[in-house]
């Protein structure tokens, strides 16, 4: 047990001029400078040990974000690591609900007995389809074959599809060179950014479908572009290319619109897949409730910290839909891998119609940035949650007085 005291917390601006090369563009999102605000949180632990943490934002978000954390960290400095470890959910409840307004992590739950893991969940307004009975019949049932599964993550990884290949910004020849060499390295499973122009979608489409070929994975993504009815006709002239699924079709919090689309796609064979802009598990246990997706995808940044994602892997797991998460933006892969290998070792303890999502930009600022070997997520084998980011590269990118930004500002 790990003994001190926190006494700083220290959050900083980084943002990455990611719009110059519309790196990140999509339907709704033309112009994102991929951005973090980055805490570091300091104690008085006799190793001097240090926590990093992140959330991932498009640019000016991140003020908000800076604000939002300096706000909540009176309930952080000054409390004692016993004290936090001795009782999690209080801890997250203390975090999540002020009054007046996080071994590698994933080693660290999988080696979490039941009780010790159910204890680091709120079950409040989900026990309607989630009891903490039910959640720890799951995890007991988990461990059986978990040591195998763990030699398996170590040996094979967890398996990625890439999104780093069509951007919507991005011009033919790029997207084009782009997809042969995700081919050569042994990509099999591909996302295409739709939602602008159905006639550019559709010769998009065709060109991604015909260089990847017939057998390979493609599925689809509209970043929240349209309404329900118009989802449903924009997918419909896309099925020919087989999508495996379109993802955020229409707003994230419309539950019964997503329903509506799952019905209506399901005979074409396509699925919904959506949550990365889900805010609570509240709305994740109704979107499963509704039978309106049929790929869940978790964000290691949008929840209220990992505890509260630990609650919606288990609700999929009940409701038998796969968890296939986000990621990409700032850190999200370096996070996210940590929740999914948890997940395939722990909860639902299968690979099926399951993986992860993969961008391939950015990992050059952490100090333990992600690896990919094979098209699959190496499981990290360094403390932590893989979020510390190196000196050099907050000084520089630190918006807006960073060396970076005061080139580009005096340069616009």
């Amino acid at each position: 047990m790990v003994r001190g005291r926190i006494t700083r917390l220290v959050v900083s601006d980084v943002r990455f001029p990611t719009s110059r090369g519309r790196h990140g563009s999509d339907a709704m999102h033309p112009d994102p400078d991929y951005s973090a605000a980055y805490v570091v949180i300091e104690t008085d632990a006799c190793d001097g040990i240090k926590g990093y943490g992140l959330t991932f934002t498009l640019g000016k978000g991140t003020e908000v974000v800076v604000c939002a954390v300096n706000a909540l960290s009176i309930h952080v400095v000054n409390k004692d690591l016993e004290e936090i470890v001795g009782d999690f959910r209080g801890f997250y409840r203390q975090l999540t609900s002020d009054g007046q307004l996080r071994w590698p992590l994933w080693k660290l739950l999988v080696d979490m007995d039941p009780h010790q893991l159910l204890s680091c969940i709120d079950f409040r307004y989900i026990t309607d389809a989630l009891t903490e009975k039910e959640a720890y019949e799951i995890l007991q049932n988990g461990l059986r074959g978990k040591k195998e599964r763990e030699e398996h993550m170590l040996k094979h990884g967890y398996p990625a599809y890439t999104t780093s290949c069509a951007w919507l910004g991005y011009p033919d020849q790029q997207l084009k060179q782009l997809c042969m060499e995700a081919l050569k390295d042994g990509w099999t499973r591909f996302k295409v950014k739709v939602g602008a122009d159905l006639q550019d979608d559709i010769r998009r489409c065709r060109l991604i479908r015909e260089m990847i070929g017939p057998d390979n994975a493609l599925m689809l993504d509209a970043n929240q572009r349209w309404e329900v009815k118009e989802a449903i006709e924009w997918v419909t002239k896309l099925a020919e290319f087989k999508p495996l699924w379109i993802e955020e079709p229409t707003s994230p919090d419309d539950i019964l619109g997503h329903a509506a689309i799952s019905k209506a796609l399901a005979p074409l064979g396509i699925g919904v897949a959506t949550g990365e802009q889900c805010h609570n598990r509240v709305i994740f246990k109704q979107l499963l409730q509704a039978k309106a997706l049929s790929y869940l995808q978790i964000d290691s940044c949008r929840l209220g910290s990992v505890n509260e994602n630990l609650s919606v892997l288990l609700m999929a797991k009940k409701f038998q839909i796969p968890v296939c998460p986000h990621a990409g933006g700032v850190g999200l892969c370096e996070l996210v891998q940590h929740l999914i290998i948890f997940d395939y070792i722990a909860v639902s303890g299968s690979l099926e119609n399951r993986m992860c999502e993969y961008v391939d930009h950015l990992h050059e600022h952490f100090k333990y940035p992600v690896i990919i070997k094979k098209a699959s997520y190496v499981p990290p084998q360094d403390v932590g949650y893989s979020t510390e980011m190196k000196e050099d590269s907050v000084r520089k990118y630190q918006f807006p007085q960073g060396e970076i930004w005061q080139k580009l500002l005096s340069n616009p």
